[in-house]
């Protein structure tokens, strides 16, 4: 049996795919399986991944119908998942050899940490490097990412991701199957938030263990699901919406809460604001802000007055 289960779901990402594998099987720890998932791509995908079927390690799982899910995609990996860890590899990220030695050495050493996770290099489509995936953490606190760390869930849920999510991307994160399948796994009703939701659920109920140096290669690119929610600010609705979920299971400290109205509001302020969205939606924002936010009438009049200003005194 082996001890890690290693997913990766793709979708059209054949121009990536061969460098996220060859970063997966290089690994210098061996004692994984690796499940293909493709979630009917139209590119040259599924002919990528048969090319490694022939990997003992390998196993291969093409749906006949699009998921359309990310988070579905995960849940069914992990459903198929033999592993005690997972590791779910983003098909268009790539990683450090050390990746799995380093993060599952960590959870063997802390047992009652649910999930392990490593500081996140950003990176273009053409693998240029454009400094880190996780330079907003500084935002939330400029020195709780400077070190490793392994501290308790509740206190990181609370002070920390109810402010962001501070878990900058899947593929830097190993965790137990055993704690994602008891926090009732990945939210399906989500496209973009559901990994924010499971890795602060996954927090509350262990410790959770960080390692600062830079392990991971998350790619940033037109096709990535990142790019497409901000199209219909599905980002900005489903971070209230989570927000709104995490702040139902327990109260924050007074200067976390006023961090989270600043944080949000950093987001759905510029939405209701812009021209690119149409009334209904910004009426679905401003609704998610109301619920999480006592002053969001004040929030989107402040810009609001120093926009009339501006054009006022321009005069």
């Amino acid at each position: 049996m082996p001890k890690i289960s290693v997913i990766v779901p793709n979708y059209n990402h054949a121009r990536y795919l061969r460098k996220r594998m060859d970063s997966v099987l290089g690994q210098t720890y061996q004692d994984f399986e690796l499940i293909l998932l493709d979630d009917c791509s139209t590119d040259e995908s599924r002919s990528i991944l048969c090319e490694y079927g022939c990997d003992p390690r390998v196993r291969l799982e093409f749906n006949e119908v699009n998921s359309g899910s990310t988070f579905k995609q995960w849940n069914k990996g992990v459903g198929m998942a033999r592993g005690k860890y997972i590791w779910i590899a983003e098909s268009d990220d790539y990683a450090d050899e050390r990746l799995l030695e380093r993060l599952v050495d960590v959870l063997d050493k802390e047992p009652e940490a649910s999930f392990a996770y490593c500081k996140s290099w950003r990176i273009g489509p053409d693998n240029s490097v454009h400094g880190f995936q996780d330079w907003y953490f500084d935002l939330v606190d400029p020195l709780r990412w400077k070190a490793d760390f392994c501290v308790d869930g509740r206190e990181q849920f609370l002070n920390y991701f109810a402010c962001s999510c501070v878990v900058s991307n899947a593929s830097a994160v190993v965790f137990r199957k055993a704690i994602y399948e008891r926090v009732g796994r990945a939210d399906e009703s989500l496209r973009l938030c559901g990994d924010w939701k499971v890795w602060a659920a996954m927090a509350l109920v262990g410790k959770v263990a960080y390692v600062s140096e830079p392990l991971s290669y998350y790619r940033f690119h037109d096709g990535s699901v990142l790019h497409k929610s901000r199209e219909g600010a599905v980002d900005v609705l489903e971070s209230l919406q989570v927000v709104r979920w995490i702040l139902d299971q327990g109260t924050p400290p007074q200067h976390v809460l006023t961090n989270v109205y600043k944080a949000r509001a950093d987001a759905w302020v510029p939405a209701v604001m812009s021209t690119r969205f149409p009334l209904r939606l910004k009426v679905a924002i401003l609704k998610r802000a109301r619920a999480i936010d006592p002053h969001p009438i004040r929030r989107v009049a402040r810009p609001a007055l120093r926009t009339v200003r501006y054009w006022f005194l321009r005069r």
